[in-house]
């Protein structure tokens, strides 16, 4: 089956956006010059998973930021509301996380770029994340969406690599199991 991927920046407090969803707290960062490892993971990736908070925050940017296929997980959207010249890049699913990604893997997806606070938590949940590259913003901003929710049980995580820097950005890579 599809694996599960997060590639996510969280303020120092947990947040991944604040409550309306703006990321004016991340665009102000100065990370000139700095490789996150963003463009190598999107490489990893067939396509993205993500909720309808981010899809909306998405569709603000000047430009729209993939080229890869784009789900949107929502009950509440329909493919009406895709924006014309995006249809041939963005659907909407309603199906629970363990459909959708049997769904993908039937289409031939392999790794699956799962992204937004509550899709995230839901994924994690369902076990169906295999690993997570979290990057720390030195920025507390208060309140917001978190990127990580109640859980069903413990979840270990075993840190595969960390590294910090001048920015004062610290990003960490993480292989995710299942605790007792």
């Amino acid at each position: 089956m599809t694996t599960g991927h997060i590639f996510m920046a969280m303020s120092l407090d947990g947040f991944v956006a604040r409550d309306d969803f703006g990321l004016d707290w991340l665009m102000k960062q100065k990370t000139d010059g700095e490789d996150h490892g963003y463009e190598a993971f999107m490489e990893s990736v067939d396509g993205l998973v993500m909720g309808s908070g981010s899809f909306r925050t998405m569709l603000t940017f000047d430009a729209w930021p993939y080229e890869k296929p784009v789900v949107v997980l929502s009950k509440t959207l329909k493919p009406k509301d895709i924006p014309a010249d995006l249809r041939d890049k963005v659907s909407i699913s309603d199906q629970a996380p363990q459909r959708l990604m049997a769904s993908l893997s039937e289409q031939g997806w392999e790794r699956a770029y799962i992204d937004g606070g509550k899709i995230i938590q839901s994924f994690i949940r369902e076990g169906l994340i295999a690993d997570m590259i979290v990057t720390i913003v030195p920025i507390l901003i208060g309140e917001g969406k978190r990127m990580f929710g109640p859980l069903n049980a413990d979840i270990d995580l075993q840190l595969l690599d960390s590294k910090s820097f001048a920015s004062g950005l610290v990003t960490s890579k993480y292989k995710v199991s299942r605790g007792s």
